[in-house]
């Protein structure tokens, strides 16, 4: 990586950084003149500028700021606190070392400052990467077998038309089902890929906690309409801001987890109430719960890797479980999963707050 800097970056601006320096450096200000009142001694305004102009520089983005400050607390210094008082002085023994001290303060800090960014934000995109791989890799290990049996099951409802009746009608159930997972996964893939646009940031709104619980629940009723769905929410209105059609598509995503991989799952419990400054959703099944070897690769979307082969021919929901983190983390939430005596239960979190995570 080079190290040169955006030129965009060199000498942004921006409110948020002059609100930063103003309150830093009126502070320093302040500082000064209380210790000068009750110290008549000379030399204290030098650490205290120095300590404005490394934290302006460390909180500020680009030079800007952090080299404005460098040159008004040396102007500062000369007219307020060293004597002769309220005049300027550059004649001061030791003036020319001070200012070039300040000033390569703040440079060194603005440089530095401006490279931890840059990591972080390289690391960001790391992560970004490693992630649409894994879910790369678990969509082309999963989207093969729904693929095989509508191909399978249609040629031989057009190949045999002398099959019995229910033959051909259990095949074309089958084939059904398999469409319908395989738009499940193309649901997916759009949230992943919404929520990786650049130029697209998340759209939070405050939204009803019910009226979200209430729509999965009756999307997933239409589907396992032999499973029973409880939702249980406060008396008082829940809002919570969050993209709406996302939080639904998690709640679908771990609502398909429970009946499917739960086996024996005939009830489930959806709930939501507020856990102080946050949101908690709760989705808890009675069916068998979850393998101990899957929880450490649940939400990784790895887990269809690791886990061996279902008997039954039922696949994984890796894929729907990583979308699930990774749009509870686009909110700034937490998503856990847990055995119960009796199942399983998945607690995600989403702040009050309409605060993005930085």
């Amino acid at each position: 990586m080079s190290g040169k800097l955006p030129k965009d970056q060199l000498f942004s601006f921006s409110l948020r950084d002059l609100l930063i320096f103003c309150a830093i450096y009126c502070s320093a200000v302040a500082l000064c003149i209380l210790l000068r009142m009750a110290d008549s001694a000379e030399g204290f305004a030098f650490p205290v500028f120095v300590l404005a102009v490394l934290l302006i520089s460390r909180f500020t983005n680009g030079y800007l700021f952090g080299t404005l400050a460098a040159l008004l607390s040396v102007v500062g210094i000369n007219y307020i606190f060293t004597y002769p008082y309220l005049a300027f002085d550059f004649t001061l023994s030791g003036y020319p070392l001070t200012f070039l001290t300040m000033l390569g303060v703040s440079l060194v800090t603005c440089t530095m400052t401006t490279k931890i960014k840059q990591q972080d934000r390289l690391r960001a995109e790391t992560e970004k990467e490693k992630m649409r791989a894994g879910l790369l890799r678990s969509v082309s290990h999963d989207i093969r077998t729904p693929l095989t049996s509508i191909v399978g099951a249609t040629s031989t409802v057009l190949e045999t038309p002398d099959l019995p009746r229910a033959e051909q009608r259990a095949l074309l159930e089958d084939a059904r089902d398999e469409a319908q997972w395989l738009i499940r996964v193309v649901e997916n893939l759009l949230s992943i890929t919404r929520m990786g646009d650049d130029n697209a940031r998340l759209v939070k709104q405050p939204e009803a906690a019910e009226e979200v619980l209430g729509a999965a629940a009756h999307k997933f009723h239409k589907r396992f309409p032999a499973v029973q769905v409880t939702v249980s929410v406060p008396d008082e209105l829940l809002l919570v801001p969050m993209d709406a059609i996302l939080i639904e598509q998690v709640l679908s995503n771990l609502l398909e987890n429970a009946a499917i991989h739960g086996e024996t799952t005939t009830q489930i419990r959806l709930s939501a109430a507020p856990d102080g400054d946050y949101a908690q959703f709760i989705v808890q099944d009675n069916g068998r719960g979850i393998p101990a070897r899957e929880l450490p690769h649940l939400f990784d979307g790895t887990r269809s890797h690791t886990a061996p082969p279902s008997g039954d021919g039922k696949r994984d929901l890796g894929l729907g479980l990583s979308v699930c983190m990774a749009i509870v983390q686009a909110h700034g939430g937490t998503i856990q999963a847990k055995n119960l005596a009796d199942g399983a239960r998945f607690t995600f979190r989403l702040p009050l707050s309409e605060k993005e995570l930085q």
